[in-house]
Protein backbone atom coordinates (compact mmCIF):
# COMPACT_ATOMS: atom_id res chain seq x y z
CA UNK A 1 0.00 0.00 0.00
CA UNK A 2 1.35 3.66 -0.73
CA UNK A 3 1.95 6.27 1.60
CA UNK A 4 -1.03 8.08 0.28
CA UNK A 5 -3.11 5.25 0.05
CA UNK A 6 -1.75 4.99 4.23
CA UNK A 7 -2.59 8.56 4.96
CA UNK A 8 -6.29 7.92 3.34
CA UNK A 9 -6.80 5.14 5.41
CA UNK A 10 -5.49 7.03 8.76
CA UNK A 11 -8.07 9.91 7.91
CA UNK A 12 -6.88 13.79 7.76
CA UNK A 13 -6.18 13.98 11.54
CA UNK A 14 -3.67 11.30 11.80
CA UNK A 15 -1.37 12.35 8.95
CA UNK A 16 1.75 9.77 8.00
CA UNK A 17 5.03 10.20 9.79
CA UNK A 18 8.00 9.53 8.31
CA UNK A 19 10.84 7.72 10.73
CA UNK A 20 12.94 10.62 10.14
CA UNK A 21 10.52 12.84 10.74
CA UNK A 22 9.85 10.59 13.88
CA UNK A 23 13.45 10.68 14.87
CA UNK A 24 13.72 14.51 14.67
CA UNK A 25 10.66 14.90 17.13
CA UNK A 26 12.66 12.76 19.55
CA UNK A 27 15.47 14.96 19.01
CA UNK A 28 13.56 18.13 19.68
CA UNK A 29 12.18 16.61 22.63
CA UNK A 30 15.26 15.61 24.25
CA UNK A 31 16.78 18.86 23.48
CA UNK A 32 13.75 20.54 24.95
CA UNK A 33 14.54 18.62 28.39
CA UNK A 34 18.21 19.75 28.21
CA UNK A 35 16.73 23.08 28.24
CA UNK A 36 14.30 23.19 31.18
CA UNK A 37 17.47 21.77 32.85
CA UNK A 38 19.22 24.44 34.05
CA UNK A 39 21.63 25.77 36.28
CA UNK A 40 20.54 23.31 39.12
CA UNK A 41 21.78 20.18 37.48
CA UNK A 42 25.68 21.75 36.31
CA UNK A 43 25.45 22.61 40.48
CA UNK A 44 24.08 19.28 41.52
CA UNK A 45 26.77 17.39 38.81
CA UNK A 46 29.68 19.81 40.20
CA UNK A 47 28.68 18.63 43.45
CA UNK A 48 30.13 15.06 42.68
CA UNK A 49 33.66 16.23 41.60
CA UNK A 50 36.31 13.68 41.51
CA UNK A 51 36.89 14.81 45.20
CA UNK A 52 33.46 14.20 46.13
CA UNK A 53 33.62 11.20 44.03
CA UNK A 54 36.16 10.21 46.44
CA UNK A 55 34.93 10.50 49.29
CA UNK A 56 31.52 8.76 48.56
CA UNK A 57 33.48 5.47 47.42
CA UNK A 58 35.49 5.67 50.33
CA UNK A 59 32.75 5.44 52.23
CA UNK A 60 31.45 2.54 50.53
CA UNK A 61 34.35 0.71 50.88
CA UNK A 62 34.62 1.27 54.21
CA UNK A 63 31.17 1.19 55.69
CA UNK A 64 29.52 -1.07 52.73
CA UNK A 65 25.83 -0.55 52.24
CA UNK A 66 24.88 0.52 55.83
CA UNK A 67 25.22 4.19 54.82
CA UNK A 68 22.88 4.29 51.57
CA UNK A 69 20.34 5.57 53.63
CA UNK A 70 22.58 9.13 53.64
CA UNK A 71 21.63 10.32 50.04
CA UNK A 72 17.33 10.27 50.52
CA UNK A 73 18.02 12.20 53.94
CA UNK A 74 20.47 14.93 52.21
CA UNK A 75 18.64 14.77 49.25
CA UNK A 76 15.60 18.00 50.86
CA UNK A 77 18.44 19.48 52.60
CA UNK A 78 20.54 19.88 49.76
CA UNK A 79 16.97 21.05 47.95
CA UNK A 80 16.65 23.87 50.29
CA UNK A 81 20.56 25.12 50.67
CA UNK A 82 20.70 25.98 46.94
CA UNK A 83 17.55 26.73 46.58
CA UNK A 84 17.94 29.79 48.81
CA UNK A 85 20.84 30.67 46.68
CA UNK A 86 19.09 30.76 43.67
CA UNK A 87 16.57 32.45 45.28
CA UNK A 88 18.88 34.98 46.79
CA UNK A 89 20.64 35.95 43.60
CA UNK A 90 17.20 36.16 41.32
CA UNK A 91 15.60 38.62 43.72
CA UNK A 92 19.01 40.47 44.15
CA UNK A 93 20.78 39.93 41.11
CA UNK A 94 23.55 39.61 43.00
CA UNK A 95 25.60 36.30 44.15
CA UNK A 96 26.43 35.66 48.15
CA UNK A 97 29.79 37.97 47.53
CA UNK A 98 27.96 40.82 46.49
CA UNK A 99 25.13 40.89 48.88
CA UNK A 100 27.43 40.66 51.83
CA UNK A 101 29.73 43.72 49.93
CA UNK A 102 26.53 45.79 49.84
CA UNK A 103 24.70 45.15 53.14
CA UNK A 104 27.17 43.92 55.24
CA UNK A 105 30.99 44.64 56.94
CA UNK A 106 34.00 44.03 54.94
CA UNK A 107 34.84 42.05 58.39
CA UNK A 108 32.67 38.83 57.37
CA UNK A 109 33.30 39.32 53.81
CA UNK A 110 36.92 39.20 53.21
CA UNK A 111 37.59 35.83 55.11
CA UNK A 112 34.75 34.02 53.69
CA UNK A 113 35.91 35.66 50.27
CA UNK A 114 39.59 33.91 50.89
CA UNK A 115 38.65 31.03 52.31
CA UNK A 116 36.20 29.78 49.48
CA UNK A 117 39.28 31.04 46.94
CA UNK A 118 41.97 28.95 48.83
CA UNK A 119 40.08 26.03 49.06
CA UNK A 120 38.36 26.25 45.37
CA UNK A 121 41.98 26.52 43.62
CA UNK A 122 42.99 23.55 45.82
CA UNK A 123 40.53 21.51 45.08
CA UNK A 124 40.66 22.21 41.39
CA UNK A 125 44.22 21.42 41.52
CA UNK A 126 43.44 18.00 43.15
CA UNK A 127 40.87 17.25 40.86
CA UNK A 128 43.43 17.90 37.43
CA UNK A 129 45.25 15.00 39.27
CA UNK A 130 42.23 12.81 39.52
CA UNK A 131 42.07 13.40 35.73
CA UNK A 132 44.64 12.87 34.71
CA UNK A 133 44.98 9.50 36.83
CA UNK A 134 41.46 8.52 35.47
CA UNK A 135 42.75 9.02 32.01
CA UNK A 136 45.81 7.10 32.07
CA UNK A 137 43.69 4.43 33.55
CA UNK A 138 42.29 4.28 29.71
CA UNK A 139 45.24 5.39 27.50
CA UNK A 140 48.60 5.30 28.31
CA UNK A 141 49.79 9.09 27.90
CA UNK A 142 51.87 11.47 30.20
CA UNK A 143 50.62 13.08 32.91
CA UNK A 144 52.01 16.25 31.89
CA UNK A 145 50.64 15.96 28.15
CA UNK A 146 47.08 15.44 30.05
CA UNK A 147 47.09 18.00 32.77
CA UNK A 148 48.38 20.98 29.81
CA UNK A 149 45.60 19.18 27.42
CA UNK A 150 43.00 19.49 30.08
CA UNK A 151 43.77 22.84 31.05
CA UNK A 152 43.95 24.90 27.90
CA UNK A 153 40.38 22.84 26.66
CA UNK A 154 39.16 24.25 30.00
CA UNK A 155 40.16 27.72 29.48
CA UNK A 156 39.32 28.21 26.21
CA UNK A 157 36.09 26.89 26.68
CA UNK A 158 36.02 29.67 29.77
CA UNK A 159 37.46 32.42 28.24
CA UNK A 160 36.60 32.40 24.18
CA UNK A 161 33.64 30.61 24.10
CA UNK A 162 30.00 31.83 24.59
CA UNK A 163 27.95 31.50 27.74
CA UNK A 164 25.39 29.09 25.64
CA UNK A 165 28.14 27.00 24.35
CA UNK A 166 30.03 26.62 28.10
CA UNK A 167 25.93 25.82 29.46
CA UNK A 168 25.54 23.07 27.19
CA UNK A 169 28.73 21.78 27.20
CA UNK A 170 28.35 21.32 31.22
CA UNK A 171 25.17 19.76 30.21
CA UNK A 172 26.22 17.28 28.52
CA UNK A 173 29.36 16.36 30.72
CA UNK A 174 27.09 15.80 33.45
CA UNK A 175 24.68 13.15 31.70
CA UNK A 176 28.00 11.20 31.87
CA UNK A 177 27.40 10.65 35.26
CA UNK A 178 24.97 8.26 34.46
CA UNK A 179 28.19 5.65 33.72
CA UNK A 180 28.15 5.54 37.55
CA UNK A 181 24.70 3.44 37.74
CA UNK A 182 26.50 0.90 34.94
CA UNK A 183 29.20 0.65 37.10
CA UNK A 184 27.02 -0.07 39.93
CA UNK A 185 24.84 -2.62 37.74
CA UNK A 186 28.07 -4.31 36.64
CA UNK A 187 28.99 -4.85 40.38
CA UNK A 188 26.04 -7.60 40.39
CA UNK A 189 24.84 -6.41 44.35
CA UNK A 190 22.77 -8.29 46.63
CA UNK A 191 19.92 -6.15 45.70
CA UNK A 192 18.26 -7.44 48.88
CA UNK A 193 21.00 -6.35 50.78
CA UNK A 194 20.68 -2.51 48.79
CA UNK A 195 17.12 -2.16 50.06
CA UNK A 196 17.69 -2.93 53.54
CA UNK A 197 20.42 -0.39 53.31
CA UNK A 198 18.55 2.13 51.92
CA UNK A 199 14.88 2.02 53.75
CA UNK A 200 16.67 0.51 57.19
CA UNK A 201 18.89 3.68 58.64
CA UNK A 202 22.20 2.02 60.66
CA UNK A 203 24.84 3.44 62.32
CA UNK A 204 27.90 2.14 64.30
CA UNK A 205 28.46 4.75 67.23
CA UNK A 206 32.27 4.46 66.33
CA UNK A 207 35.37 7.27 64.96
CA UNK A 208 35.28 5.58 61.40
CA UNK A 209 31.57 5.32 60.59
CA UNK A 210 31.24 8.58 62.35
CA UNK A 211 34.29 9.85 60.39
CA UNK A 212 32.36 8.78 57.03
CA UNK A 213 29.19 10.08 57.81
CA UNK A 214 30.86 13.79 58.67
CA UNK A 215 32.63 13.47 55.45
CA UNK A 216 29.63 12.52 53.37
CA UNK A 217 27.51 15.79 54.66
CA UNK A 218 30.41 18.18 54.38
CA UNK A 219 31.79 17.11 50.92
CA UNK A 220 27.90 17.02 49.64
CA UNK A 221 26.73 20.45 51.27
CA UNK A 222 30.11 21.99 50.17
CA UNK A 223 30.50 26.28 50.47
CA UNK A 224 31.37 26.46 46.40
CA UNK A 225 28.37 25.05 45.77
CA UNK A 226 26.17 27.50 47.40
CA UNK A 227 28.31 30.40 45.79
CA UNK A 228 28.17 29.05 42.33
CA UNK A 229 24.42 28.74 42.15
CA UNK A 230 23.48 32.19 43.03
CA UNK A 231 26.56 33.59 40.59
CA UNK A 232 24.88 31.38 38.04
CA UNK A 233 21.41 32.65 38.86
CA UNK A 234 22.16 36.21 38.06
CA UNK A 235 24.11 34.55 34.74
CA UNK A 236 21.36 33.30 33.79
CA UNK A 237 18.83 36.49 34.22
CA UNK A 238 21.64 38.09 32.01
CA UNK A 239 21.55 35.80 29.09
CA UNK A 240 17.87 36.02 29.69
CA UNK A 241 18.53 40.04 28.26
CA UNK A 242 18.31 41.54 31.61
CA UNK A 243 21.15 43.29 31.70
CA UNK A 244 20.60 46.11 34.19
CA UNK A 245 20.54 45.89 37.47
CA UNK A 246 17.27 47.61 38.68
CA UNK A 247 15.49 44.81 36.11
CA UNK A 248 17.24 41.93 37.82
CA UNK A 249 15.91 43.18 40.93
CA UNK A 250 12.29 40.96 41.89
CA UNK A 251 11.51 37.65 40.87
CA UNK A 252 8.44 36.72 40.00
CA UNK A 253 6.04 33.67 41.32
CA UNK A 254 6.78 31.49 37.92
CA UNK A 255 10.54 32.42 38.03
CA UNK A 256 10.92 31.19 41.81
CA UNK A 257 8.57 28.20 41.03
CA UNK A 258 10.80 27.08 37.62
CA UNK A 259 14.05 27.36 39.74
CA UNK A 260 12.55 25.53 42.54
CA UNK A 261 12.07 22.87 40.14
CA UNK A 262 15.55 22.94 38.82
CA UNK A 263 16.95 22.90 41.63
CA UNK A 264 15.24 19.91 42.97
CA UNK A 265 16.04 17.98 39.61
CA UNK A 266 19.37 18.71 39.88
CA UNK A 267 19.93 17.75 43.61
CA UNK A 268 18.23 14.89 43.11
CA UNK A 269 20.20 13.96 39.92
CA UNK A 270 23.46 14.45 42.49
CA UNK A 271 22.23 12.49 45.01
CA UNK A 272 21.58 9.60 42.83
CA UNK A 273 25.14 9.46 41.38
CA UNK A 274 25.95 9.59 45.22
CA UNK A 275 24.31 6.62 45.64
CA UNK A 276 25.39 4.33 43.13
CA UNK A 277 28.75 5.19 44.10
CA UNK A 278 28.77 4.14 47.61
CA UNK A 279 26.34 1.16 46.00
CA UNK A 280 29.21 0.27 43.50
CA UNK A 281 32.19 0.27 45.97
CA UNK A 282 29.67 -1.51 48.73
CA UNK A 283 29.31 -4.08 46.52
CA UNK A 284 32.37 -5.06 45.12
CA UNK A 285 35.67 -3.34 47.71
CA UNK A 286 33.65 -3.83 50.83
CA UNK A 287 32.63 -7.25 50.18
CA UNK A 288 35.97 -8.17 48.85
CA UNK A 289 37.79 -6.51 52.43
CA UNK A 290 39.21 -3.63 50.50
CA UNK A 291 38.44 -1.30 52.88
CA UNK A 292 40.56 1.61 52.37
CA UNK A 293 40.66 3.41 49.68
CA UNK A 294 41.95 7.10 49.58
CA UNK A 295 41.23 8.22 46.32
CA UNK A 296 38.30 7.98 43.04
CA UNK A 297 41.70 6.93 40.98
CA UNK A 298 42.04 3.96 43.11
CA UNK A 299 38.40 3.08 43.52
CA UNK A 300 38.45 2.91 39.94
CA UNK A 301 41.27 0.61 39.58
CA UNK A 302 40.92 -1.67 42.07
CA UNK A 303 37.32 -2.31 40.61
CA UNK A 304 38.80 -4.35 37.04
CA UNK A 305 39.65 -7.61 39.17
CA UNK A 306 36.19 -7.67 40.91
CA UNK A 307 33.42 -6.11 38.96
CA UNK A 308 35.66 -6.27 35.36
CA UNK A 309 37.04 -3.80 33.21
CA UNK A 310 34.06 -2.08 31.95
CA UNK A 311 33.05 -1.08 35.23
CA UNK A 312 36.43 0.00 35.97
CA UNK A 313 36.20 1.81 32.78
CA UNK A 314 32.64 3.55 33.46
CA UNK A 315 34.01 4.66 36.62
CA UNK A 316 37.11 6.62 35.55
CA UNK A 317 34.70 8.24 32.44
CA UNK A 318 32.56 9.52 35.69
CA UNK A 319 35.55 11.17 36.60
CA UNK A 320 37.37 12.39 33.46
CA UNK A 321 33.68 14.15 32.42
CA UNK A 322 32.50 15.66 36.15
CA UNK A 323 36.06 17.22 37.08
CA UNK A 324 36.24 18.70 33.62
CA UNK A 325 32.76 20.44 34.36
CA UNK A 326 34.20 21.00 38.41
CA UNK A 327 37.51 22.53 37.55
CA UNK A 328 36.36 25.53 35.87
CA UNK A 329 33.06 25.72 38.30
CA UNK A 330 35.70 25.68 40.55
CA UNK A 331 37.99 28.62 39.67
CA UNK A 332 34.90 30.62 37.94
CA UNK A 333 33.78 30.83 41.73
CA UNK A 334 36.33 32.21 42.52
CA UNK A 335 36.30 34.48 40.09
CA UNK A 336 33.32 35.64 40.99
CA UNK A 337 33.55 35.90 44.90
CA UNK A 338 36.72 38.22 44.31
CA UNK A 339 35.06 40.38 41.54
CA UNK A 340 31.53 41.10 43.56
CA UNK A 341 34.18 41.74 46.57
CA UNK A 342 36.03 44.40 44.44
CA UNK A 343 33.19 45.72 42.26
CA UNK A 344 34.64 44.79 39.20
CA UNK A 345 32.76 43.76 36.27
CA UNK A 346 32.08 40.15 35.91
CA UNK A 347 30.18 37.42 33.26
CA UNK A 348 31.06 34.82 32.00
CA UNK A 349 28.45 36.39 29.16
CA UNK A 350 31.11 38.97 29.03
CA UNK A 351 33.96 38.74 26.05
CA UNK A 352 37.49 38.92 27.98
CA UNK A 353 38.11 42.87 26.72
CA UNK A 354 35.10 43.82 28.68
CA UNK A 355 35.63 41.90 32.21
CA UNK A 356 39.95 41.73 31.81
CA UNK A 357 40.02 41.35 35.77
CA UNK A 358 37.25 38.39 35.98
CA UNK A 359 38.86 36.31 33.53
CA UNK A 360 42.27 37.33 34.83
CA UNK A 361 41.15 35.60 38.33
CA UNK A 362 40.20 32.42 36.14
CA UNK A 363 43.53 32.50 33.95
CA UNK A 364 45.37 32.95 37.35
CA UNK A 365 43.34 30.55 39.62
CA UNK A 366 43.65 27.71 36.94
CA UNK A 367 47.32 28.07 36.54
CA UNK A 368 47.81 27.74 40.40
CA UNK A 369 45.32 24.85 40.21
CA UNK A 370 47.73 23.35 37.32
CA UNK A 371 50.97 24.34 39.77
CA UNK A 372 49.21 21.47 42.15
CA UNK A 373 48.89 19.29 40.58
CA UNK A 374 52.07 18.98 38.94
CA UNK A 375 53.75 19.81 42.47
CA UNK A 376 55.14 17.25 44.81
CA UNK A 377 52.07 18.15 47.16
CA UNK A 378 50.11 14.87 48.47
CA UNK A 379 46.93 14.89 46.55
CA UNK A 380 44.95 13.44 49.45
CA UNK A 381 46.71 16.32 52.27
CA UNK A 382 45.59 18.70 49.20
CA UNK A 383 42.27 17.79 49.48
CA UNK A 384 42.41 17.45 52.85
CA UNK A 385 43.04 20.86 53.35
CA UNK A 386 40.36 22.05 50.95
CA UNK A 387 38.10 19.78 53.11
CA UNK A 388 38.78 21.47 55.85
CA UNK A 389 38.50 25.19 55.17
CA UNK A 390 35.33 24.09 52.84
CA UNK A 391 33.93 22.18 56.12
CA UNK A 392 35.05 25.19 58.27
CA UNK A 393 33.23 27.73 56.47
CA UNK A 394 29.95 25.88 55.81
CA UNK A 395 28.15 26.27 58.94
CA UNK A 396 28.54 30.17 58.97
CA UNK A 397 27.67 30.46 55.45
CA UNK A 398 24.76 28.51 56.07
CA UNK A 399 23.87 31.34 59.11
CA UNK A 400 24.73 34.00 56.69
CA UNK A 401 22.48 32.85 54.12
CA UNK A 402 19.14 32.17 56.37
CA UNK A 403 19.96 35.62 57.77
CA UNK A 404 19.91 36.59 54.33
CA UNK A 405 16.94 35.33 52.68
CA UNK A 406 14.94 36.11 56.21
CA UNK A 407 15.74 40.05 55.65
CA UNK A 408 13.45 42.03 54.42
CA UNK A 409 15.87 45.26 53.47
CA UNK A 410 17.59 42.74 50.99
CA UNK A 411 14.52 40.42 49.60
CA UNK A 412 11.63 42.77 50.30
CA UNK A 413 8.69 40.57 49.64
CA UNK A 414 10.49 37.51 49.07
CA UNK A 415 11.75 36.39 52.41
CA UNK A 416 10.96 32.86 53.64
CA UNK A 417 8.00 31.18 54.26
CA UNK A 418 7.69 28.70 57.61
CA UNK A 419 8.64 25.50 55.32
CA UNK A 420 11.70 26.51 53.65
CA UNK A 421 13.07 28.27 56.81
CA UNK A 422 12.53 24.79 58.75
CA UNK A 423 14.29 22.85 56.58
CA UNK A 424 16.91 25.34 56.11
CA UNK A 425 17.67 26.08 59.87
CA UNK A 426 17.95 22.08 59.85
CA UNK A 427 20.05 21.97 57.18
CA UNK A 428 22.19 24.81 59.14
CA UNK A 429 22.05 22.51 62.48
CA UNK A 430 23.01 19.45 60.70
CA UNK A 431 25.97 21.07 58.51
CA UNK A 432 27.04 22.40 61.76
CA UNK A 433 27.14 19.06 63.52
CA UNK A 434 28.89 17.32 60.61
CA UNK A 435 32.05 20.00 60.82
CA UNK A 436 32.12 19.41 64.20
CA UNK A 437 31.75 15.68 64.50
CA UNK A 438 34.75 15.70 61.62
CA UNK A 439 36.81 18.24 63.68
CA UNK A 440 36.68 15.75 66.98
CA UNK A 441 37.66 12.96 64.40
CA UNK A 442 40.61 14.53 63.15
CA UNK A 443 41.88 15.83 66.55
CA UNK A 444 41.48 12.24 68.10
Amino acid sequence: MSEEAVAQTIGPHRPLISREAQSEQRHLRFRSLLRLLGPGLITGAANDDPSAVGTYAKAGAACGFSLLWVPPVIFPMMSAAVFLCSKLGAVTGLGIAGVLRRYYSRRLLYPVVIALMIANIVEAGADLGAIAAAIRLLVPVPTTVIILSITGLILGLQTWGSYALLLRTFKWLALALFSYVGAAVLARPDWSEVIRGTLTPTFAFNVNSLSMLVAVIGTTLSPYLLFWQASQKVEEQIANGWHDRARQHGASDEELHESAWDVTLGMLFSCLVMYFIILCTAATLFKSGQRNIDSAHAAAQALTPLAGSAASALFAVGIIAVGILAVPVLTSGAAYALAETFGWKHSLNHKLEHAPEFYAVIALSTCVAVAIGFSRINPINALFLAALLMGLLAPPLMIIIMRITNNRQIMGERTNGPAINLLGWITTAAVSVATLGLIWTWLR
